[in-house]
């Protein structure tokens, strides 16, 4: 599938996408190494329109001096689909973009007609994230096969300080505030761990479960944190069945653990 690059003017940021499909929209927000795409998204864009969102602040973009918490950035990023013609869109976010996705939801939840939440970094371990010091200890993180996955050029320094800033500087609502908004936050909501994932703990996914009214928490098996990488047809079939069925949704709204 041929994703073509788009732009859009919002809130002063000139945001970069990569659109391709046709069909309902699912907006995608990137994780925190920035927007790149997996064989998920070519899958993904052959059932709808995928509309693959650029963080301002993120890869070539300027610094992003202006975006003052998640929930400001998450009003950005609505807007910013809005303009690209996703009036009322399903959205999917992973790690730091399943945060930003969820602040996005809670913002605007007449706009988001779904939400899938892939290792979301809204809820955090005690003592947050550790950094990886190196690609290769990145990879070996990211992913329960890394050896499966392809060796990307080594990233620009300049680039990954700049995202690491804003990442850093972002307000971050407290774990209380946001399990309050979890409450009540009724948008159709599925949250995958892979069971593998060493970056941030499977079990947090049991509290996105325990607190959203209308929400289901899947395990997918022998996958890392980035569960749409390591398992790509595992995880298209659990979405697109979930976006598609909704009350139908093949897996009921208990923990559930996905295997090959």
């Amino acid at each position: 599938m041929t994703f073509v690059e788009a732009h859009v003017d919002v809130d002063g940021f000139r945001i970069r996408s990569l659109i391709a499909g046709d069909g309902d929209s699912l907006v995608f927000i990137h994780g925190g190494g920035g927007l790149h795409l997996t064989d998920a998204h070519d899958q993904l864009a052959k059932r709808y329109r995928v509309i693959a969102l650029e963080v301002p602040g993120f890869g070539t973009s300027p610094e992003n001096a202006q975006s003052g918490s998640y929930p400001d950035l998450a009003a950005t990023l609505v807007s910013a689909a809005q303009k690209l013609g996703a009036e009322r869109f399903k959205l999917w976010g992973t790690s730091f973009g399943g945060a930003v996705a969820l602040w996005m939801a809670i913002g605007a939840p007449d706009a988001v007609e779904a939400l899938v939440l892939e290792a979301p970094g809204a809820i955090l371990p005690d003592g947050g994230i550790r950094h990886s010091s190196t690609p290769a200890e990145m990879r070996s993180r990211l992913y329960a096969h890394p050896e499966r996955q392809p060796i990307a050029p080594p990233p620009d320094p300049e680039i990954l300080t700049k995202q690491r800033a804003l990442m850093d500087r972002l307000t971050r609502p407290s774990r209380q505030a946001t399990e309050a908004q979890l409450a009540s936050l009724n948008v159709p909501t599925l949250v995958i761990f892979g069971t593998k994932d060493s970056v941030i703990s499977p079990e947090l996914g049991r509290v996105y479960r325990e607190k959203m009214p209308n929400c289901n928490y899947v395990l997918v098996f022998d996958a890392g944190h980035e569960v749409a990488a390591d398992r790509p047809e595992a995880f298209v079939s659990l979405v697109s069945d979930f976006l598609d069925r909704r009350e139908a949704f093949i897996v009921s709204q208990t923990s559930s653990l996905l295997h090959p």
